[in-house]
C-alpha cells in the first residue's frame, strides 16, 4: 500500500518551449493529439500507484519515463522518483485511457521537500531502457513544484507525477525500466526498478 488516496498525472509541463514542442511531436509521430492546455492534470486511479518490482501489461506498446513524485501527507510535502508507465497505442485514441492502463511504479523512499527545495535546480532525473541510458536531465526542464500546485493543489493523501523528459533515440518499450533522482548536493539518490511482462492480447 501507498498510502495515496488520489492520483494526479500533470503532462505537457516543460518550462522549456522547444523541448516541449519536441516532446509533443514525439507523440504526434505516434498518433497522439497535442494538449488542448498545457499544463494539463489528468486524474487516474490511485491503486495505480506501486512499489512493486514487476508490471504487467496488456500486449507490446507500453513504455516507462521517469518523473519526479510530490506526495503531499499530513506532515507536508514529500518527493520522490515514479515512472508514469503508459499505453502508447491507447495513447492514439485518448491520454487519459492510455494513462488509466498502467500501473505507475514509484521508489518506496522519499525525500522531504523541505531538504531540497533550496537546492532543487540541482536535481537530475535519469532513466535506462534496458540498461540503455533513456532519459537524463534537471528537474528544472519541468515546472517547478510551487508552480504546480500553484496550478492544481494537493490534498493530505494526493500525489502527483510531474512531468517527463524527452527520450533519446525516441519512445520505445522495454523488459527493464530502471530510473533515478540524484541530489549531488547532499550525495543521495532516489532509485527503482521494474520488470514489465508483457501478456498477450486476444482479442
Amino acid at each position: 500500500m501507498t498510502g495515496v488516496e488520489q492520483l494526479v498525472i500533470a503532462g505537457w509541463t516543460g518550462r522549456d518551449e522547444a523541448a516541449l514542442r519536441k516532446h509533443i511531436r514525439e507523440l504526434e509521430e505516434i498518433g497522439v493529439k497535442p494538449p488542448k492546455t498545457t499544463p494539463i492534470f489528468y486524474r487516474v486511479a490511485a491503486e495505480l500507484l506501486t512499489t512493486a518490482s514487476e508490471i504487467q501489461v496488456s500486449g507490446p506498446d507500453t513504455s516507462g519515463e521517469v518523473e519526479f513524485v510530490l506526495l503531499q501527507k499530513p506532515d507536508g510535502l514529500w518527493v520522490t522518483v515514479g515512472s508514469d508507465h503508459t499505453d502508447r497505442k491507447a495513447e492514439t485514441i485518448g491520454v487519459s485511457l492510455s494513462k488509466q492502463l498502467c500501473a505507475k511504479p514509484m521508489a518506496k523512499e522519499a525525500w522531504r521537500y523541505a531538504e531540497v527545495k533550496d537546492h532543487w535546480e540541482r536535481l537530475v532525473l535519469r532513466s535506462w531502457s534496458d540498461g540503455e541510458l533513456y532519459q537524463e536531465g534537471s528537474v528544472t526542464a519541468m515546472r517547478s513544484p510551487e508552480d504546480l500546485l500553484g496550478r492544481y493543489a494537493l490534498k493530505p493523501g494526493w500525489a502527483m507525477f510531474c512531468g517527463t523528459l524527452a527520450a533519446k533515440g525516441g519512445i520505445r518499450p522495454a523488459k527493464l525500466f530502471r530510473m533515478e533522482l540524484e541530489d549531488p548536493v547532499r550525495r543521495h539518490k532516489l532509485s527503482h526498478a521494474y520488470r514489465i511482462e508483457v501478456l498477450p492480447v486476444e482479442g
